[in-house]
């Protein structure tokens, strides 16, 4: 995806990103390692506290994994809990998921999320406003907050406290008119009461995946099904390019799980790939996200 090699990006520069531009305080440049977010796909900020419960911690890696697959770009700030789960889960779900930092893009900091760091560069990038050798100083970590709203399209926050840095970002995220979405919790809970009163203030109550989805304008006809398939379309295929229709529904697969289908066990590798093109050329199949497929709706009667 990208290298280790970090560039800088000025604010003048043609591969500055558009979200950056028209922000309150835009920075005058940034420091990337890896890639930029593809601005053609939709981009979602998970966030929430450091100290984060169990209960947070699986709602994270839910959300991270669903919305990957469904080939949402996941961005956060690298910290631990919330931050770090849902990219470390985004990056294991065959996703992208990019680091904004409030220090120099050669600091591993926190020390605990070293893996994501790593694995990062082959799944996204790290971005930071601060050059190579600057420290992680707490009063960093506000202003790089801009930076991860900016860079989204809305902001899902899972687990946060009535007073936390998390409600920087939403400020931010206002402030920049976009949506916020919150995981509702229990009302006795100390890490829950921060979503509770983004919901009781109106943002969207996040009860699914699907509910982030709607908010960036992705419906998923469930009622649809491979049952409706256009015949007419499909007499034109290949018994082999039927196949491979067959093997994908309107849920993105990835490349891997369509070629180990066991309906397809005796066609090459290079042979799917091949169909999965042509069949995108026919406007039957789409790609999203690396190598993620579903059916388009022309595939229907």
């Amino acid at each position: 995806m990208g290298t280790g090699e970090e560039r800088y990006i000025s604010a003048f520069d043609k591969d500055f990103p558009e979200k950056l531009k028209n922000i309150p305080m835009p920075p005058a440049g940034i420091y990337v390692k890896g890639a930029l977010p593809n601005p053609e796909i939709p981009s979602v900020a998970i966030i929430g506290a450091r100290e984060a419960s169990a209960y947070g911690i699986s709602v994270a890696r839910y959300f991270s994994r669903e919305l990957s697959k469904a080939g949402i770009q996941i961005i956060s700030g690298m910290a631990r809990g919330i931050d770090g789960t849902a990219q470390r889960e985004a990056i294991l779900s065959g996703g992208f998921s990019f680091g904004v930092l409030g220090c120099g893009t050669d600091i591993i900091y926190p020390r605990e999320n070293a893996d994501i760091f790593k694995k990062i560069l082959d799944a996204g990038g790290l971005i930071s406003e601060y050059p190579v050798g600057t420290a992680p100083k707490k009063l960093r970590f506000p202003a790089r907050n801009r930076i991860i709203s900016a860079l989204s399209d809305c902001i899902l926050v899972v687990e946060a406290r009535e007073k936390s840095g998390t409600k920087i970002t939403v400020s931010h995220a206002l402030e920049q008119g976009k949506d916020i979405l919150a995981v509702p919790g229990r009302i006795y809970d100390p890490l829950s009461r921060g979503c509770n009163s983004l919901i009781a203030d109106g943002a969207a109550p996040a009860l699914s995946p699907e509910s982030v989805l709607e908010v960036l304008g992705i419906f998923r006809d469930k009622g649809r099904t491979k049952d409706s398939l256009n015949k007419n379309l499909e007499e034109k295929l290949s018994s082999e390019e039927r196949d491979v229709l067959h093997c994908l529904d309107f849920d993105p697969k990835g490349l891997e799980e369509i070629i180990n289908d066991r309906k397809l066990k005796d066609v090459a590798r290079e042979r799917i790939i091949s169909i999965l093109l042509k069949l995108q050329l026919l406007g039957l199949v789409n790609e999203i996200g690396r190598q993620k497929y579903h059916l388009t709706d022309k595939i229907l009667k």
